[in-house]
């Protein structure tokens, strides 16, 4: 006769058996409900759909965003402060730089507004009054490329050498911007083969027709 013990134990372990193999059957979701709205998150819930919605959304129509079109909100810096306006100069344009060779080659709509739109909130942002007014007339004179990364990284060398030109600094051959501004992200973002392998201007790059058509030298010409 099965002592009470030896039940007891033999229905624990067909417990055991039996949760093991939902388990296994079943694995545990890492989905939760919000305490506060009943709504399911995670594998599956809204959250995933509300994310498939909103990349659609996107990709087919731009984001607006606040506070893009405006004046400079910064005061001047002043002469006074030149050692200030260098350094910051200098790790702006790494800053900037570094986005465009990583922005994406296919770019969706959605990304070129936001490339669109950050170049324009940094010109009201920048900490230096002066130098922002410039960077808006620019923006207004050479409106922002952003239809692949070449055209984005390119157009920006184009508006640093403006600015280069006028601090009458040595000009920049855009050809090295990978070299000279690389982010050590473990790729060539304008994917050039060498050096002397100076990429092409995209279609919606404004040309200068005084320059090499081919290279597009006089271009890519700007400062460090």
């Amino acid at each position: 006769m099965i002592s009470r013990f030896a039940k007891s134990l033999f229905i624990i372990i067909l417990a055991i058996f039996i949760l093991a193999m939902l388990a296994v059957l079943h694995p545990p979701s890492r989905a939760y409900i919000d305490p506060w709205t009943g709504q399911l998150f995670g594998e599956g819930g809204v959250e995933k759909t509300w994310n498939s919605a909103h990349q659609s959304a996107s990709d087919s129509a731009p984001t607006t965003i606040a506070g893009v079109d405006g004046g400079v909100i910064m005061a001047k810096l002043g002469n006074e402060t030149a050692k200030t306006r260098a350094a910051l100069g200098q790790a702006t344009w790494k800053l900037l730089h570094t986005v465009t060779l990583r922005f994406p080659e296919h770019p969706t709509n959605d990304e070129r507004e936001a490339l669109k739109s950050y170049l324009h909130l940094t010109s009201r942002l920048y900490p230096c009054g002066e130098c922002a007014t410039e960077f808006q007339e620019l923006l207004k004179k050479f409106p922002p490329q952003t239809s692949s990364r070449q055209a984005a990284s390119l157009w920006l060398c184009r508006v640093h050498n403006e600015v280069n030109k006028r601090l009458k600094k040595a000009e920049f051959n855009c050809a090295n911007l990978s070299t000279e501004y690389d982010c050590g992200c473990g790729d060539d973002p304008l994917n050039s083969t060498s050096t002397t392998d100076t990429p092409q201007i995209p279609d919606d790059l404004e040309r200068d027709t005084s320059k090499d058509k081919v290279t597009g030298a006089g271009l890519i010409q700007g400062g460090r």
